[in-house]
């Protein structure tokens, strides 16, 4: 049974995730990072429940490294759910299987995801094949979602000019406040909410930690893990 016996037509999402398992930080010490769990797993669950196709890639096709940090048990209400969480993770082989970043067609997808964690700041943010990706993504008109430090990847989207493609966009993104508040505010090289500002991006900031999620068009944003399911609702509205 496939998704037209159910009156809609399957979608082909991409979900581009960090290949980096650590973060540089200002001293020059490696924080060990990857993707944020809940970031993943909330818009995977969400998908594949609607009976979408989901395929992952990554920067050289590395399967991507787990933040171990976001299994902690008091990230995920409780020690329950955060086993959870790591046991959809060890069971979808769309994440043990990635293909290579650099040879996606976004032609054979309709909707494309970033979720976040400390590793976009480490590749993403400078990966010519994501920052192409992106642009296309956006121009294209078809869902394109990324939550918390995800949005790091938009700083790679710029053309021949140097003009960022996602300047004058409103985005909600990982603010200064909760990376402050996350105790890194002062150990990192740079911060992502002062960084897309620079690239012309209208970061629209609310209370720290709570759900908020940005339609400006086909982009949606949201600025903390707890932003990834209601995201995953904006975009399979999208998708119709």
């Amino acid at each position: 049974m496939n998704g037209r016996d159910y009156g809609f037509t399957m979608s082909k999402i991409l979900f581009v995730l960090t290949g980096a398992d650590h973060w540089t930080l200002a001293d020059g010490t490696r924080h060990p990072t990857g993707f944020w769990a809940e970031e993943a797993v909330a818009p995977y669950e969400a998908f594949k429940a609607a009976g979408h196709e989901i395929v992952v890639a990554t920067p050289g096709g590395v399967v991507p490294p787990l933040d171990k940090g976001s299994l902690a048990a008091e990230l995920n209400g409780g020690q329950e759910n955060a086993d959870r969480i790591a046991g959809v993770l060890d069971s979808a082989a769309e994440f043990q299987q990635p293909v290579r970043l650099s040879d996606v067609n976004l032609d054979d997808y309709d909707a494309v995801f970033y979720p976040g964690g400390h590793g976009p700041m480490e590749d993403l943010a400078v990966d010519a094949d994501s920052g192409r990706l992106l642009t296309r993504a956006l121009a294209s008109g078809k869902p394109l979602g990324v939550v918390c430090h995800g949005p790091a990847a938009l700083l790679a989207a710029t053309g021949a000019d140097g003009t960022n493609a996602f300047a004058g966009r409103r985005v909600a993104a990982f603010t200064n406040a909760e990376e402050t508040q996350a105790g890194f505010a002062d150990k990192a090289k740079w911060l992502l909410q002062d960084r897309l500002t620079e690239a012309g991006v209208q970061v629209d900031e609310r209370e720290p930690w709570a759900p908020h999620v940005i339609v400006d068009g086909n982009l949606v944003t949201g600025q903390n893990p707890a932003s990834s399911a209601p995201l995953a609702v904006e975009l399979l509205k999208k998708l119709g």
